[in-house]
């Protein structure tokens, strides 16, 4: 049994990975709305505590709704995936996703019972998505508005897990949280597109990626403007904790790799460079939330002690 878990979580949802991804990414709310309400200081380790664990069983749960959604097209296409191989159950998927939701409405309980309704706002959207908004066939055919409708699950964990430091209300939350919303959603967009960029050779029969649907230049040109509002976001929430010079030079240096990145697949789209297109899309999502986060709030740290 132990060991069938292990293989599922390697192939589909690499606990590690996930694990630091998503630490890192709940830190950096965390501390960005300390630093929006001018309190330059760590969060707490409760709050902590209850946004890295709840965000990483909303991702988890996110992964048994798509296993539930694409079974069918899995048993049809992608056989040699965990579930239609018969490596773990939907049934057993099911019992997972809700020891997962057991646990996160115990740390809302236990923290801030006040975060119970954006956790259930969350879980229903969550549903929605799994039943493609009772419109499957509607969104298939329209790869967009597919991306866009999925993407909206981010900005509303971003906003739970912002809502995570007690503190965190009015006048903050109204300008500063909203640019961080906005990045946090094109940062869904950047990895997604990501992960779907594909050599030619890697395509796969029943399997929708962007350069399948798009072209590889549309693809490309897609990631390459998601990554730009990304930026975008980014620099005005940093404008917001007062770091928006050194968050635009970090944006910019990134901008420019993922520029050079991008050119090099369309001048000869090898396996290697679309993976690292996917490599580079959490690499960025990482230096986002390293510099709305820990970034300013280190220098001001520095700042401080540099002055005494």
């Amino acid at each position: 049994m132990a060991n069938r878990w292990w293989v599922y979580q390697r192939e589909r949802f690499p606990v590690v990975s996930y694990g630091l991804l998503l630490a890192v990414f709940s830190l950096s709310a965390l501390t960005y709305s300390t630093l929006a309400r001018a309190q330059a200081r760590w969060p707490q380790p409760g709050a902590f505590l209850v946004a890295a664990v709840c965000a990483f069983l909303f991702f988890l749960e996110l992964r048994i709704f798509d296993e539930w959604k694409d079974y069918e097209d899995d048993l049809r296409y992608r056989p040699y995936r965990a579930v239609p191989r018969g490596l773990v159950t939907l049934s057993e998927l099911r019992t997972l996703w809700a020891v997962a939701a057991v646990i996160q409405l115990a740390f809302v309980i236990w923290w801030d019972v006040r975060l119970a309704p954006l956790l259930i706002a969350v879980w229903g959207y969550m549903g929605l998505m799994g039943k493609e908004f009772f419109v499957r066939d509607w969104l298939r055919a329209h790869p967009f508005s597919y991306l866009w409708s999925h993407m909206l699950i981010l900005p509303l964990i971003y906003l739970f897990v912002t809502a995570c430091d007690p503190g965190m209300e009015g006048a903050a939350r109204r300008t500063g949280i909203a640019w961080f919303l906005f990045a946090g959603f094109f940062n869904g967009v950047v990895m997604e597109i990501g992960r779907k960029i594909r050599a030619p050779q890697d395509e796969e029969r029943g399997v929708e990626t962007y350069t399948a649907l798009w072209g590889r230049r549309n693809a490309v040109g897609a990631w390459a403007a998601a990554l730009a509002l990304s930026a975008l976001g980014a620099c005005l929430a940093a404008r917001e904790v007062h770091f928006l010079g050194s968050a635009a030079w970090m944006m910019g240096i990134g901008l420019g790799g993922a520029a050079a990145m991008g050119a090099r697949f369309l001048q000869a789209s090898l396996s290697a460079r679309a993976k690292a297109i996917e490599h580079f899309s959490s690499a960025w999502t990482l230096l986002v939330h390293f510099s709305l986060g820990p970034a300013p709030l280190l220098f001001l740290r520095w700042s401080e002690r540099a002055r005494f």
